[in-house]
């Protein structure tokens, strides 16, 4: 998966039907927007977040994501 935003379809995580975010996924705080983070791992209502454009690491609260990455193949 590329790590331009425009590369990547998204999904609203606050939906019931798309579940929570989990270690591993791609979040950002707006579809299409940057930056995009991977999940490293959560705990506390927090992410510890990897941002592979910059190198950036970073703790967040996971309120501030209402969009992740859709894997590859899902409808």
């Amino acid at each position: 998966m590329s790590d331009r935003a425009r590369d990547i379809e998204w999904q609203y995580v606050d939906s019931p039907v798309n579940g929570e975010v989990r270690v591993g996924e791609r979040v950002s705080a707006a579809a299409g927007g940057l930056p995009i983070y991977e999940v490293m791992a959560l705990g506390g209502g927090r992410a510890w977040l990897h941002d592979a454009q910059s190198g950036a690491d970073r703790v967040m609260p996971i309120t501030h994501f209402h969009w992740k990455a859709r894997a590859a193949g899902e409808d």
